[in-house]
């Protein structure tokens, strides 16, 4: 019997279309490990794309090569093909024209003639013939990449990979590691098993990018010496360490920093520090020059110093809120298994198992009071 491993490649080897996938909240391991595949794809002559939903990563990663090659949509996923029955005429001419909004091909017969019988419609295959989903929960998570073509996933074969232990094996192939600090773990060893000579410094730079994004540099509780002596490997083997790192942690600008000054500023805490929030408003935005994209910078700042923590909230007032009307937002970063999305499920939460976001018409101080009590109380009846 084949190792789920070996099952892997037998499928790459048989695709030659494959795409490559991954959640919509763009995790630094997701998205680095995921590119780490797809180049080591091109190098065995595949035709491989990669395309995840649009997401604002406030340009942190794009020093990841090949980050630009990530598409937003899967377009053209399949062809509309006319099919004309030439059994009774012969064709002689075909041209088409565009006539209020409706699309006319004009046939005409050499001989004989066609009739409506003639004529039937069908949709083509998939333009992929394999999916290879990275570091992603449920195909929910995808977002908009899953959501506008349901059909798709249920009709090519997926293979799953990812290390958390929220991951409902929704794929054909499900090689999930628990014990793995990050995905890019994984596929470290997933192709040093295969092909040890296909890995570069260029797919060593995304792996090592993806554990060290993972494990915020190396200094979050759960680093194993596994994942220390998969890095040495990968630094041995080409991957841009001091790049890496200046891109991920070195590189703060002085609005984000200021911002950070802020959210220290207000930062509040319960259940022994294992609950962390802070606040910020409108005008925090404004007076550090700081968008809502650089609010995950924030929180990896918060989750690397205060380890303890097990969910982190920032709660902020949404300054592009319409005209008249007060609104204010949360993000709630669960660290320890925790599923914020049932947490806040009475707000209609969006996001993952990890990472979830809601809105409210209040204020930023009514929504404080009002997320910080309901999460209290749920997190109080929980085994923390």
């Amino acid at each position: 019997m084949l190792t789920v491993e070996q099952q892997i490649f037998e499928q790459i080897n048989k695709a030659n279309n494959i795409l490559i996938t991954f959640g919509k909240t763009w995790d630094g391991d997701a998205v680095a490990s995921a590119l780490s595949f797809y180049l080591l794809l091109k190098k065995m002559n595949k035709r491989v794309e990669i395309a995840a939903e649009k997401f604002d990563t406030g340009n942190i990663l794009n020093f990841l090569p090949a980050y630009k090659d990530i598409y937003h949509t899967l377009d053209n996923l399949r062809k509309f093909i006319v099919s004309v029955d030439i059994t009774n005429a012969k064709v002689g001419q075909i041209k088409y024209k565009i006539e209020d909004k409706t699309l006319n091909f004009i046939i005409s017969p050499k001989e004989g003639f066609f009739t409506s019988d003639d004529v039937k419609t069908r949709s083509g295959e998939f333009k992929y013939e394999l999916i290879i989903v990275i570091d992603t929960p449920d195909l929910e998570a995808l977002g908009q990449i899953y959501d506008k073509d349901t059909e798709f996933f249920y009709e090519i074969p997926v293979i799953n990979i990812d290390h958390h232990s929220t991951n409902e094996s929704f794929g054909q192939i499900n090689h999930v590691e628990l014990t793995a600090i990050a995905t890019s773990e994984i596929l470290f060893n997933l192709f040093i098993n295969n092909s040890r000579d296909l890995i570069d410094e260029d797919i060593a730079t995304c792996l090592l990018a993806g554990i060290i994004s993972k494990t915020k540099s190396f200094k979050t509780q759960n680093l194993t010496p596994q994942a220390m002596s998969v890095s040495s490997q990968l630094i041995a083997m080409g991957a841009r360490r001091e790049e890496i790192v200046n891109q991920l942690y070195r590189s703060r600008s002085l609005s984000v920093l200021k911002l950070w000054g802020r959210v220290l500023a207000r930062l509040t805490s319960g259940l022994d520090n294992k609950l962390v929030w802070s606040i910020l408003t409108a005008v925090d935005f404004e007076k550090t020059g700081t968008s809502e994209s650089d609010l995950n910078e924030v929180i990896d700042e918060l989750i690397v110093n205060i380890p303890q923590a097990k969910l982190v909230l920032l709660i902020y007032e949404d300054k592009d809120a319409p005209a008249g009307e007060i609104r204010s937002k949360a993000i709630i970063h669960s660290i320890r298994n925790i599923n914020p999305l049932d947490l806040v499920k009475k707000w209609n939460p969006v996001g993952t198992k990890s990472l979830a976001r809601i809105v409210l018409t209040m204020s930023v101080q009514d929504a404080e009071k009002l997320i910080i009590e309901e999460i209290k109380r749920q997190l109080e009846a929980l085994p923390l």
